[in-house]
């Protein structure tokens, strides 16, 4: 699939101008039809066929811990920063720019996804820095540049920076607050890291968040990966990661060795405040998966109008056209969620309220249903494409194996199930910010849904979260399908997800004009 614009897409199109960014979409257009081409189809490959090298010292002994990457990496990076991917929607005052933002994330991941976590984390770091307005002074600007300026140098120094995060330690994975690494105070406004973390997001970067534990309890921090002075943080990285997917991209394990580094936000505060970025990069979890369904649903689409088999077309054949228009059921309906989530970013971020509260559960929920849906829908894509998807050149293999990973990424789906109860259980204005939204779809099929979710939520319980957080998803799916899709998607999607009629495998519509939903891809 070489030659195309991947930002033809009519419902991110569409939403990108509900949302308020339709201003965009001339950059927009300009960076789909370079994802589309051989040349940034070749950099994704060769990022993942030549993944990233550690080199922990040099010839003479000396400790460098620096990370190798293949050109082709340097390149995709180079695009996403040019075209303000990271950090560039926070210094700007245009309304619409998060939402600009993700609609280039969607079409840009589409080529290669493993170099979406440098830039996503640089993105979401502004939202934690911003409680240190100091530090947030001094750093926003080289987060935000265009300027895409790799290599270990003072952050003064440099065009532009990247950041990284690190909160997972080996004795509590998701319990963050069971890690061991330790602040000391250095009586100057700086602490001194010592510790051991599991998962280092991106160690390449120019600086990092940590979660340590200060006097006053579990604490963020910033921590540089160069010092002022030029030499390096005693930030010391033991070994990359050897992950199932996400190749391209690099993943430490690291120990700090009294690192310096500086407070973000109240001592013993540190979950809340890092929580911003976590919120922040589980938007991008939900953007990524979503663009993982259309780059499969698009290839799988081509892929059966172009092969034939008993005498015709394989997307004549009807059991396959039901498979097709499932999946892009599927594709259509993230999609849809996805920009109106990035909307209620941009809309919370400047002061709405309303938004932000709809936000808090809607962006839960959406966590856990679309990542938890994309492995399986990677799967069917693969399978359309037979034995040719089962081979690496295809591209599908990457595909399936780079899709568990946002369902894991910034917590689990039990995790972001749990997530969603607390809210239900705390913050009541959320729950009916969430029910105002979707009401706005006039429709029996909401209005029955609905119903039967409210009976659930007067007893949630921790055994039925998931339960909770999957209705809710379909809920919202559905009434966004309702309010702003052709009507054969938004009713095939009711009477599919909501009926309770679709076994969760896909090619098994029923009333369902597949032709009307087959034509939402454009001809290639």
């Amino acid at each position: 699939m070489i030659g195309h614009d991947v930002s033809a897409d009519p419902q991110l199109l569409a939403a990108l101008d509900r949302e308020g960014a339709g201003w965009a979409g001339g950059e927009l257009r300009q960076l789909g039809i370079l994802a589309g081409t051989a040349r940034a189809q070749e950099w994704g490959r060769l990022a993942n066929e030549y993944p990233p090298v550690l080199r922990t010292h040099d010839r003479y002994g000396h400790r460098i811990d620096e990370v190798e990457f293949h050109p082709a990496w340097h390149e995709l990076m180079a695009v996403a920063v040019e075209n303000g991917l990271h950090a560039t929607p926070w210094t700007s005052a245009r309304p619409g720019a998060h939402v600009a933002r993700a609609a280039k994330f969607y079409v840009w991941s589409q080529v290669e996804a493993g170099h979406g976590c440098p830039i996503s984390m640089t993105y979401a770091s502004v939202a934690a820095l911003r409680h240190a307005p100091a530090l947030a002074s001094e750093w926003e600007p080289l987060l935000a540049s265009r300027s895409y300026d790799f290599g270990l140098r003072p952050a003064a120094e440099k065009r532009g920076v990247l950041a990284g995060m690190a909160m997972t330690e080996k004795q509590g994975g998701s319990d963050v607050r069971a890690g061991t690494t330790v602040a000391e105070p250095l009586g100057d406004g700086t602490f001194a890291l010592t510790g051991h973390k599991w998962f280092n997001s991106a160690p390449m970067c120019d600086a990092f968040l940590v979660l340590a534990q200060a006097p006053g309890g579990l604490s963020c921090f910033l921590l540089p990966r160069v010092l002022p002075d030029g030499s390096l943080n005693a930030m010391h990285l033991m070994r990359l990661k050897d992950k199932l997917g996400n190749r391209s991209n690099a993943s430490a394990e690291v120990e700090y060795s009294r690192a310096i580094a500086y407070l973000v936000g109240e001592e013993g505060r540190g979950v809340r405040t890092i929580i911003e970025m976590v919120n922040m990069t589980r938007l991008d979890c939900v953007i990524g998966s979503a663009a993982g369904m259309r780059l499969g649903v698009t290839r799988a689409v081509h892929h059966t109008r172009h092969r034939h088999a008993f005498g015709r077309a394989l997307i004549d054949q009807p059991l396959m056209r039901n498979v097709l228009a499932d999946l892009i059921l599927e594709s259509e309906a993230a999609t849809i969620l996805m920009m109106r989530l990035a909307g209620a970013t941009d809309r919370a971020v400047t002061g709405s309220a309303p938004e932000g509260l709809f936000r808090r559960t809607a962006l839960a929920a959406a966590k856990y249903w679309i990542c938890k849906r994309a492995p399986a829908h990677a799967a069917e894509a693969l399978e359309c494409l037979g034995g040719n998807g089962y081979v690496e050149e295809s591209g599908m293999p990457r595909l399936f194996r780079e899709s568990p990973l946002n369902g894991i990424w910034e917590g689990s789906g039990n995790v972001a199930a749990l997530d969603l109860l607390r809210v239900l259980t705390r913050q009541p204005p959320a729950i009916e910010a969430f029910f105002t939204e979707v009401s706005l779809a006039d429709d029996p099929r909401i209005t029955t849904a609905l119903t039967d979710l409210q009976k659930t939520l007067t007893t949630p319980t921790e055994s039925n979260a998931r339960h909770i957080a999957q209705q809710m998803a379909l809920l919202l799916q559905a009434s966004l399908l309702i309010r702003h899709a052709p009507d054969p998607l938004a009713d095939a999607f009711c009477t599919s997800r909501l009926s309770g009629n679709h076994s969760g495998t896909y090619g098994t519509l029923q009333n369902t004009d597949l032709d009307a939903i087959l034509e939402l891809i454009p001809q290639r």
